[in-house]
């Protein structure tokens, strides 16, 4: 089922000794009957399913944000993956635009899309069911809706515009708006689990902060309490329910760590938040050192999707002032590094943003911090790529709606 609203032929082939009327009633073990999708009684299934879908789009996307900002650099032989290090990527679409969660190489359009659809689907049979026919009813739609938010948080993040359901262009403002929507929903659910709620603190609170709502984000973030951590978990049962970044940096050497995240220290102390090391090798393209991070050292280490931490440098970015000095020392002092000091509001916000950098390295807040706080993309565009694929680094920073749902969605001209 192609959940993402454009279309895909599918070519029918009459084999020897059978009608049409055969295969068209022939039962396809692999395919599970549309009437599941929408009954209330596998709705512990399907809000199961959408959280997966959401794991697995969540740590895609996180290794395509952190290829296109400086967090992670191509190492690899794959002209396709090269666009995402190189910021070439145009409307007419590739890797992000149409790669799967079953591929080898990560996408973010149709996986977010796909884990966007899944937990608004679940939400709708929960929302037509009752408590009497569907056990557990409430955390499940708690649980929908904040994944249902978070998918259209990333999609907001990642994208310049994107489109739900066959819908119109929606900016990257409107789908904030839509996640904080869903994230509302989920806090104010009865029933709701206290992960599920906290997880949707912070989902709403980053969408507030990336509409400039300041103070009703630090509200929300407020009331995380501390320790908090809601994870993407991973298996080794599969490539698709693995932890990406190992699978590319670790297992598949396809990436490196990119030269800002190496040795980082605070005067003069190695951070322990950016956790690198030096392989001595080469990636895949027998050209570009390997550096490895080990904050996900294995298949199925899992990955934050929200925590405390973010919850604190969302009240800081709020706060300002002394109040932001004195978060980013705990957060120093958890990391065992030099205090900061200073009472320079300029000063302090330059050091909140290198705190999020550093503090929140490969958990998907890269690319729309640079977007938000209008950071230069280096290399600029123009400047020549490396031998190894050549052409020039491109001024891709928000992946464009790409073409192939442009054509196929009669709502978008």
């Amino acid at each position: 089922m192609n959940r993402v609203f454009f279309s895909s032929l599918v070519p029918i082939v009459l084999l020897a000794g059978c009608s049409l009327d055969d295969l068209l009633e022939a039962n396809a073990p692999s395919r599970v009957p549309s009437g599941s999708l929408t009954d209330p009684t596998n709705a512990q299934l399907l809000v199961s399913s959408a959280v997966a879908d959401f794991e697995c789009a969540f740590t895609n996307y996180a290794t395509a944000a952190g290829l296109i900002t400086e967090e992670l650099a191509d190492g690899n032989l794959n002209a396709a993956m090269t666009h995402y290090d190189r910021r070439t990527f145009s409307r007419t679409g590739g890797l992000f635009a149409t790669s799967t969660c079953d591929a080898v190489l990560p996408g973010v359009y149709q996986p977010l899309s796909t884990a966007r659809y899944d937990a608004d689907n679940a939400l709708r049979i929960l929302e037509g069911a009752t408590d009497a026919t569907v056990p557990n009813r409430g955390a499940l739609l708690a649980t929908a809706a904040a994944y249902s938010g978070y998918g259209h948080l990333l999609l907001g993040e990642g994208m310049c515009s994107a489109a739900v359901d066959g819908g119109p262009e929606l900016s990257s403002q409107q789908l904030f708006v839509l996640a904080e929507q869903k994230f509302t929903r989920a806090i104010s659910q009865t029933g709701a689990a206290a992960d599920i709620v906290n997880l949707a603190r912070v989902g709403r609170a980053r969408a507030r902060i990336n509409q400039a709502k300041a103070q009703e984000a630090a509200a929300d973030a407020l009331l995380v309490p501390a320790g908090f951590r809601k994870n993407a978990t991973f298996s080794t049962a599969s490539d698709r329910a693995s932890n990406m970044i190992w699978i590319m940096n670790q297992r598949g050497i396809l990436v490196t760590v990119e030269e800002p995240f190496r040795n980082v220290s605070h005067m003069g102390v190695a951070d322990p938040r950016v956790r690198v090391i030096n392989s001595g090798g080469l990636s895949q393209d027998r050209v570009t050192p390997l550096w490895q991070q080990t904050k996900y050292p294995a298949q199925d280490t899992p990955m934050p999707i929200a925590r405390y931490d973010e919850a604190q440098l969302i009240i800081a970015e709020a706060q300002g002032g002394q109040a932001a000095v004195d978060i980013i020392n705990r957060l120093h002092t958890a990391a065992g590094v030099p205090p900061f000091s200073s009472s320079d509001p300029t000063a302090i916000r330059n050091h909140l943003i290198e705190e999020r950098r550093l503090e929140l390295f490969l958990e998907s807040h890269s690319l729309y911090d640079k977007i938000r706080f209008n950071l230069t993309f280096t290399p600029v565009a123009g400047t020549p790529y490396p031998p190894k694929s050549g052409g020039f680094y491109g001024n891709t920073t928000c992946l464009p709606l790409p073409d192939v749902e442009r054509d196929n969605n009669p709502n978008i001209n």
